[in-house]
């Protein structure tokens, strides 16, 4: 794992050991994205209502080190979902963690439900 991206990690759906109650939905933007802790770990969370789906990933971009992810512009590239750095316009998916341009390292990507008015993060720790 490059240190770029300790301590972020992409969690599978399938290796989810503990959903975090994150904020309420009303907490987030519309087509936008917002900045949740988990331990000590910057999390940006997307309301991606155009397409009514729910992403999150790891705030820190891996261009120039900044936690600005979640200030991003959400999107999609061929009918993959993204979301573009604000200050570097690096391009990253956010079902994969793919750069989408490719000339970085992947980010992390984790689940997403939404229960009861309130969104969760999946994380295996």
């Amino acid at each position: 794992m490059s240190t770029t991206r300790a301590p972020y990690v992409t969690t599978p759906i399938e290796k989810v050991k503990t959903w975090f109650k994150a904020a309420p939905v009303t907490k987030f933007p519309s087509n936008g994205g917002a900045c949740v802790q988990y331990k000590g770990k910057q999390i940006a969370v997307f309301n991606f209502t155009k397409e009514d789906k729910w992403y999150a990933c790891q705030n820190l971009c891996p261009h120039k080190m900044e936690m600005v992810l979640s200030r991003g512009m959400i999107g999609d590239a061929a009918g993959i979902p993204k979301v573009a750095c604000p200050l570097h316009k690096k391009t990253f998916s956010l079902d994969s963690g793919e750069n989408l341009n490719g000339d970085l390292e992947a980010i992390a990507v984790y689940p997403v439900k939404v229960e009861g008015g309130f969104v969760y993060l999946g994380f295996s720790d």
